[in-house]
């Protein structure tokens, strides 16, 4: 793991786009179902435990939550989206920043979506996933919570997730993720090293 990881520290949260940082440097972001995993992904991968916020609620995340790795690179935590437990209100207000902020940001390298490997490729994640392709915006699928099944059923659903996201184009690509276990960390870092422009581990 490269040691920048492990110096993320909170930034600011923004309601809007125009709260946001200067549209400078790197930025990665982080999306996904309420509840998909996604707080838990984002500590896993900076080797913290509290960085960003678990909840037992879905949908907890109601702002753009940026997280500064140094001066130039920064990890962009996305409101969840599908059942949270919010107004239809707050909800369409989040799809707005959302939007703005994908379509707009222009230091945006590349989108971390999140998945729950029980339950993959939902209606909200087809959407986003053709969202990226439309925006030319690179994307690598987490599917998390991987230890919640055997080796085969986890290699089945990556193998049929990979299919399906070969019809989007090259840059969109998956593996199997577990925070509570650690495992495809590694593999997660080198994606995001080279969005990051990071040296890649040796």
């Amino acid at each position: 793991m490269n040691p920048l990881y492990r110096q993320a520290a909170f930034l600011t949260s923004a309601a809007k786009l125009s709260q946001a940082p200067a549209d400078a440097g790197y930025e990665v972001a982080f999306a996904g179902r309420s509840n998909a995993g996604k707080s838990s992904a984002i500590n896993a991968l900076c080797g913290q435990k509290t960085l960003a916020r678990t909840s037992k609620t879905p949908g907890r995340t109601q702002l753009l939550n940026f997280f500064a790795l140094d001066g130039q690179r920064r990890i962009v935590d996305l409101p969840g989206y599908g059942y949270a437990k919010v107004s239809e209100g707050i909800k369409r207000d989040w799809q707005g920043t959302l939007a703005d902020y994908l379509e707009r940001r222009e230091c945006l390298r590349g989108l971390i979506l999140m998945m729950d490997i029980r339950h993959p490729l939902k209606d909200y994640d087809r959407q986003m996933l053709d969202w990226a392709r439309h925006i030319s915006l690179p994307v690598h699928v987490l599917l998390t919570k991987s230890d919640k099944l055997k080796k085969g059923p986890a290699s089945s659903t990556l193998l049929k997730v990979r299919a399906e996201l070969s019809r989007f184009g090259p840059g969109f690509s998956v593996q199997t993720f577990s925070a509570l276990k650690r495992s495809g960390v590694d593999q997660a870092h080198a994606r995001l090293d080279s969005w990051f422009g990071l040296p890649s581990a040796a």
